[in-house]
Order: C-alpha cells, then sequence, then structure tokens
C-alpha cells in the first residue's frame, strides 16, 4: 500500500506540455500511485510567450514552485524526458531533501547542466538548419529565443514508432521551446550531493533525436544507479507506454 502512494512528477521535454504524459499518467493512476504532470513556462497550456523566456530559472519555475509547495516531510519522484532531464538536474541542486528518485527517459543528464561545449554536443539534439525553424525575439543580431522542428520532420525525429495518430495529436499540440532559456541551464553544486538520490536511465535504442551514443555518452561520465533499455523511438510515452510503466515500477 506504502508504494501505491508514491507521487511521481512528470517533466516534458523541447517542445512538449504535460499532455505528452497521458498514456503514462493513466497507467500509474491506475496502480494507485500519484501523478502530476507539469507544464513548464511556454510549454503546454502555459500562456507565457516562449520568446519572452530568456532564463531557465523563469523556465523551470512551474516545477520548483511545485516542489516548494509540498508538504513537510514528502518526497517525489521525478521523471523527466528530453531536455526535462536539465529540469529535474536543477531541481536535484534546489530540493534533494523533497526527491526521492529521479528517472532520466533519453534525458538530459549533466550534473551541472550545459556548462561547456561538450556538455552541449551529449545532452542537446544536433537538429539540421533545414528542420527547424528559428525565431529571433530580441533582435535578429542576437541568438534564437526560440526554436521549432518543422512539422514534416516531426515524426522521424520524435515518434517514428508511434501510431501515426500520436504523431499528429502531438503535432497539433507542440510549441517553440526557449532556446535561449534552456541554454542557460547551468548549476553549481556537488555531485556527491546529488549521488544521494538514487538516478535511473532509460535509454532510448531508436532515438532519432538523441541519439544513443549521446545517452551512452552521459551514463558513462556521470554513472546513474541504474541504467534499463527500451527499444524505441524518443517518445516511448507513446510508442511503448506500457513498457516505460513496467520499466519506471520495476526501478522503485
Amino acid at each position: 500500500m506504502g508504494m501505491a502512494r508514491e507521487h511521481f512528477v512528470l517533466v516534458h521535454g523541447e517542445g512538449h506540455g504535460g499532455w505528452c504524459w497521458f498514456k503514462l499518467r493513466w497507467l500509474l493512476e491506475g496502480s494507485g500511485y500519484r501523478v502530476t504532470c507539469i507544464d513548464l513556462a511556454g510549454g503546454g497550456v502555459d500562456p507565457t510567450d516562449p520568446n519572452t523566456i530568456l532564463s531557465f530559472t523563469h523556465y523551470n519555475k512551474p516545477l520548483i514552485d511545485l516542489l516548494s509547495s509540498l508538504p513537510e516531510g514528502e518526497k517525489v519522484i521525478l521523471v523527466g524526458h528530453s531536455t526535462g532531464g536539465l529540469s529535474v538536474i536543477h531541481a536535484m541542486h534546489e530540493f534533494i531533501d523533497r526527491i526521492r528518485q529521479a528517472v532520466f527517459v533519453a534525458a538530459t543528464m549533466l550534473p551541472f547542466g550545459l556548462q561547456t561545449d561538450e556538455d552541449k554536443k551529449d545532452g542537446l539534439p544536433t537538429l539540421p538548419e533545414e528542420e527547424v525553424e528559428l525565431t529571433f525575439g530580441t533582435g535578429p543580431d542576437d541568438p534564437p529565443t526560440t526554436v521549432a522542428l518543422r512539422h514534416e520532420f516531426q515524426r522521424d525525429r520524435l515518434s517514428q514508432q508511434s501510431p501515426e495518430e500520436e504523431s499528429i495529436l502531438a503535432s497539433m499540440l507542440m510549441r517553440p521551446w526557449p532556446e535561449t532559456a534552456i541554454g542557460t541551464a547551468c548549476f553549481e553544486g556537488d555531485d556527491e550531493r546529488l549521488n544521494r538520490i538514487k538516478r535511473v536511465f532509460i535509454k532510448t535504442e531508436r532515438d532519432h533525436m538523441l541519439d544513443p551514443q549521446q545517452q551512452d555518452s552521459m551514463i558513462k561520465k556521470w554513472p546513474p544507479s541504474e541504467v534499463l533499455v527500451i527499444d524505441t523511438d524518443h517518445c516511448p510515452f507513446f510508442s511503448a507506454p506500457e513498457q516505460l510503466f513496467n520499466l519506471i515500477v520495476k526501478s522503485l
């Protein structure tokens, strides 16, 4: 009974929102777990214009606010997808005693975020110019404030193994992500302190967004407590939700 009362907080990655977890949420809640699916700033139904989000602190505020409001003594299990891993790491630095476990689903797992060019090479997708739309919200001479994956490339990059109707749904709901803000995700602290929290990495073998080699590099540089493998695209919450559910529950 105690395990079934665990509280999962699901954190989406770039371009997505809390909506992307609907299948996993249904499976978890059906097994008695508590589930919160947040929208980061500018994601999902959050009304913020992503071009106005220029810092990671602003972008990740919904998660930080949620953890700040937890009742005394409550601990959650964070599950981050893609760049949602940076949000999870940020939360680990800020709330070490409120996180029971951190699960990285094909997610950026870097203890201090994007400190170096090598970190960015390991932890962020590399997308050709022809596959993205850039918006220069602070002026043409500044870096792009947001990036969006063009519709015709979304299925191959994100969800080539998923049901086509779910890829269409995702294309209707995805939003540009705040590139400037995500690029400022740099954290200070002690990785040994972070290691007090159990970390589980779920590697996606057929990932066209965050290449399996990138995932392997992050795993090698900061070994988690456990590595689990799923033979899917970048979005197993669409393509293999039951397998993803079983892996997460197995890791508890």
